[in-house]
């Protein structure tokens, strides 16, 4: 039986426990190579993916947004797990479009939706 996969939608994968914002941006490097290894490929990329910062009482939070199924997303927060390791804790979230649009904007494009 096939496997059924759901509608994309955006996702965001949350990266915890990042004292400084610029520990957070380091972290975005060997992300981008888990979900784009070969940066020079044909587009698209697999999975659409942004990220951004967001300020916490305990720290930075490096934001992983994705557009994708349900599935490839849970696939890709735990691969970001284990590249991060246990000092710090990844969440996976249902977002809105919103501060996402682009990735709905180049999945759509490049799907040839639009």
């Amino acid at each position: 039986m096939p496997v059924v996969e759901d509608e994309p939608r955006v996702y965001e994968i949350r990266i915890h426990g990042c004292p400084t914002a610029l520990e957070a941006l380091a972290l975005q490097d060997p992300i981008e190579r888990l979900l784009c290894p070969d940066p020079d490929h044909a587009p698209p990329c697999e999975i659409p993916w942004s990220f951004t910062l967001a300020g916490e009482d305990t720290g930075t939070t490096l934001v992983l947004g994705v557009y994708t199924s349900c599935g490839r997303a849970a696939h890709v927060a735990d691969r970001v797990r284990t590249l991060v390791g246990e000092t710090r804790s990844v969440a996976v979230r249902v977002e809105e479009a919103g501060e996402w649009e682009e990735l709905v904007e180049q999945y759509r494009i490049e799907k040839g939706l639009g």
